[in-house]
């Protein structure tokens, strides 16, 4: 019996296109960065120290993109990862924004905002992909500039509530890129409805 945590042939397509399981360098990048969860809590919320939160979230969100970059490279898509991988993203993000609305190092009508909108958003998107089968879509060119902005703007918040030097500059920087960032979001969750509408169609 082959293990199903190894690659394996797909015997469907006949062809080399591998079959991952759970194990590969991908997946374990990604439970690497939520395993950095824990640590920016203790960091924040336990040792009050803002700086290094800010930087270590900042860390996080720029590396996003390395898990999906490996698996593409090394051709170590597996199943498992397409959901792992957002779910990891999400829970991180949700997670953080929760600790830094306790902290109240960023401003909260700010918060609640980008909140409502992944409650909303990315709940309905994740119910309609478990519960409805609808297919995953391709986040669009300003959706990645949304997430991108966002994911900036929080460790700049919390950077300019830390004391340290030049924090002024990191409040500045946040309030520029905060509204932009926050806009697009909406913007481009407005943006997917139609697609989710055309997905939920021809799953009937």
């Amino acid at each position: 019996m082959a293990d199903p945590d190894e690659p394996s042939m797909s015997p469907a397509a006949g062809s080399d296109q591998r079959v991952w399981g759970i194990w590969t360098w991908p997946n374990f990048i990604t439970l690497i960065r939520l395993s950095c969860l824990p640590v920016f809590l203790w960091l924040l919320l336990g040792r009050d120290d803002r700086a290094a939160a800010a930087w270590l979230l900042l860390a996080l969100g720029a590396t996003d993109w390395v898990d999906g970059w490996v698996a593409r490279r090394f051709n170590q898509v597996s199943e498992f990862g397409k959901m792992f991988d957002p779910t990891a993203d999400r829970l991180l993000f949700i997670v953080g924004l929760l600790a830094i609305m306790i902290d109240g190092s960023a401003p909260l009508w700010f918060c609640l905002l980008v909140f409502a909108r992944e409650i909303l958003f990315g709940g309905t998107v994740a119910i309609l992909t478990l519960f409805y089968k609808m297919e995953r879509f391709d986040v669009t060119y300003l959706g990645k500039w949304a997430t991108f902005l966002l994911m900036g703007v929080f460790p700049a918040f919390v950077m300019s509530a830390s004391g340290i030097r030049f924090h002024e500059f990191f409040a500045a920087a946040a309030w520029i890129a905060g509204p932009i960032g926050l806009a697009l979001s909406y913007y481009t969750a407005w943006q997917y409805i139609p697609t989710i509408r055309a997905n939920l169609r021809r799953h009937r």
